[in-house]
């Protein structure tokens, strides 16, 4: 499958949608990122992503903002004195549980381009004292991180936001230590899209529009370097795709693909890869 080429306008337009409904969830209480379509927005489904007794230790503030479609953190398998760097780190919630894994002489870095969630972080790191984990400002594609840095590159539902997945792929093999792995929970397709869903700057937003079909995801990870690429396909339930498609106004568009079964086409996926050794 080729994808449709993203023009700058474009760009700017789904950039600026995502950055308006990430700041808007960081702002309003209680509030996600996919107002409770793709993403979780309460612990009854943050308990079902995570292992429970892993977000029950948390505050109700910080694991009442996850926006993740997966736990990978699990997935990552830390170890104590890792240096871990999370994509689109929002509330901090995938950080911080990655802080206690990796102990006090490991290190968490997590990169957000929206300021408000950025504070949030900020405030929920205070909260917990979680003095081995740093917030920065920047984006997925040019990360504000050091050649070579990072042990393991963890993201949740974030990368399938991004406009550009190959430079992402590529500042992730560039911040890794050779040997160094990735671990990310993100939401793919199996077939194409419709076209309607695609164009629709709700959709990027809400973690639909700009999934990649998954054999194009997991040949940009190749193209880039990584090897030993594994994924594990995860269905959501069909009650959450149909509250995603109501909440975005895609109900329409998705009856008329004909042919598309929504459920298995749309799905999060568990995807690890690793930079080879020198």
């Amino acid at each position: 499958m080729v994808t449709k080429k993203i023009t700058e306008k474009d760009n700017t337009e789904i950039r600026k949608a995502v950055r308006d409904r990430y700041a808007k969830a960081a702002t309003e209480a209680g509030s996600s990122c996919c107002d409770g379509d793709c993403c979780s927005e309460d612990i009854v489904k943050v308990e079902q992503l995570y292992q429970a007794e892993d977000v029950l230790e948390l505050p109700k503030e910080i694991t009442g903002m996850s926006m993740g479609c997966g736990d990978p953190i699990t997935l990552a398998a830390l170890s104590p004195g890792q240096t871990v760097l999370d994509l689109g780190s929002g509330g901090g919630i995938d950080c911080f549980l990655a802080a206690r894994r990796v102990g006090p002489t490991g290190r968490v870095i997590g990169v957000d381009m929206t300021p408000e969630m950025l504070e949030k972080a900020r405030e929920n790191q205070k909260k917990l004292e979680a003095s081995n984990t740093e917030f920065r400002l920047g984006e997925i594609e040019h990360l504000p991180v050091a050649d070579e840095e990072i042990d393991v590159v963890i993201s949740n539902c974030v990368i399938n936001l991004s406009t550009d997945k190959p430079q992402v792929f590529q500042e992730a093999f560039r911040v890794l230590k050779p040997g160094g792995k990735l671990a990310v929970s993100d939401i793919v397709t199996d077939g194409p899209l419709p076209d309607a869903v695609k164009a629709d700057l709700s959709a990027w937003a809400g973690c639909i529009a700009g999934a990649w079909d998954v054999a194009e995801y997991v040949r940009a990870i190749n193209e880039v370097g990584f090897v030993e690429i594994s994924v594990d396909p995860v269905y959501m339930e069909e009650e959450w795709i149909d509250d995603a498609a109501e909440q975005l106004g895609l109900q329409e568009a998705l009856d008329a693909a004909e042919g598309v079964e929504v459920q298995k086409s749309i799905f999060s996926a568990k995807i690890t890869a690793w930079k080879p050794e020198k």
